[in-house]
Parts: C-alpha cells; sequence; structure tokens
C-alpha cells in the first residue's frame, strides 16, 4: 500500500501541522487541496514544502463539480488515503477511494454529529446541552454526514467550570493523538472493517 495522505481542509491547517509532527516520515504529506483561498493551511503546507493547490467552493455549482475538480489533483499523486482536516464542504470522493477518506470529528458520535455540526458550533452544543463526557471521533467516511465506521473515539470530562473555549481546547488535545494513531494504524493494515464496526487487530 502506498504509505501517503491527501489532506483536505478549509482551515487554519492545525491538525495538518499537528500530522506533519506526529506522523512518521515515512508516510508521505501531500497534496494539500484547499476550499478557501484565506486558509492558513496553505501556508503550513508551503512553510514545509507540501504541494498545495486552492479549489474554491464558491467557485462550482455543485458539490459534485466542486469534489471533481478536487479529484482531477489528487489523481496523479495517487495517496493511500485522503484525510479530511476541518474540510468544510460535502466531498464526493471516488469509487475507488471506498473506506480509504478519513476524517475527525471534535465530538463522540453519534451526539452532536450530522449537517452543521462543526468546529465550535459543536463545543457549544455539547456545553449548553450539559453533558458530563466529551471526545473526538476518528471515523471512516462513506455518502452520509458522520455516519461512517468508527476507527476509535477519546473522550474527556466536561467539568463545572469548562466554557465552550475549553472544552474546545481539550477535545483538539485528544484529536492530536487520535489521528495520527488511526493513520498509522490504517497504514500497518490493521483497520478490520466488519459492516459498522472497526476492529484493530494486533
Amino acid at each position: 500500500m502506498e504509505k501517503s495522505i491527501a489532506v483536505l481542509l478549509s482551515g487554519s491547517g492545525r491538525t495538518l501541522d499537528n500530522l506533519i509532527r506526529r506522523l512518521d516520515p515515512s508516510i508521505t504529506i501531500g497534496p494539500v487541496v484547499s476550499s478557501r483561498e484565506d486558509a492558513g493551511g496553505i501556508g503550513i503546507a508551503k512553510e514545509h514544502g507540501l504541494p498545495a493547490f486552492v479549489v474554491p467552493r464558491t467557485d462550482y455549482s455543485s458539490s459534485e463539480s466542486f469534489s471533481q475538480a478536487i479529484n482531477d489533483i489528487l489523481a496523479p499523486f495517487g495517496p493511500g488515503l485522503i484525510i479530511l482536516a476541518g474540510f468544510l464542504s460535502y466531498y464526493h470522493y471516488p469509487d475507488t477511494y471506498e473506506g480509504r477518506v478519513m476524517n475527525i470529528h471534535p465530538a463522540l458520535i453519534p451526539s452532536f454529529c450530522g449537517k452543521g455540526y462543526y468546529g465550535m458550533r459543536v463545543h457549544e452544543a455539547v456545553y449548553e446541552k450539559g453533558v458530563k463526557i466529551t471526545g473526538c471521533t476518528v471515523h471512516f467516511v462513506d455518502r452520509h454526514y458522520d455516519q461512517g465506521p468508527i476507527i476509535l473515539q477519546r473522550a474527556c470530562p466536561v467539568e463545572d467550570s469548562d466554557t465552550p473555549e475549553s472544552i474546545a481546547r481539550k477535545v483538539f488535545a485528544l484529536e492530536c493523538e487520535a489521528y495520527p494513531r488511526a493513520i498509522r494504524l490504517y497504514f500497518e493494515n490493521r483497520l478490520i472493517v466488519r459492516g459498522q464496526r472497526v476492529l484493530t487487530s494486533d
């Protein structure tokens, strides 16, 4: 299996920065594709010499044509895995990439997920609901928002003194460990998908 990832993002690029720092050097990162021209992640990619592209979502009338433009960029690179890293647009991946697209969500799926739940919106909803535990979920992407098989989850308590901002900080710290681990497990061929369950082999 080609040990390389393509990264799709829309914002600051802090997840990309984390992957650059934490992934084994044997895993090639790139291309990086942003749906926004002003995304900080493009600057991070260029700082590290990674191939970077911008495909503005606003330039396309449909998610299908937008996704096709991205797929045209990815095709020559042949990434082993496509990583969504704060990518805020619906992505239609090629059929050949079924089971090869991964996302991280800043809550414990199936709670606080689906269309419209992203970024601080998630943490604000967690805070308002008053739940006592939250966390992050790494999952394979399917054709529906946040419904693909769950690879791993990490949890943290929500304290009485927490705010949406402090919850966000705690959850991102969990993401920084969880996403690289899930990617490593994938490239070690240790993830076994059985329906909606993902088993980890020894």
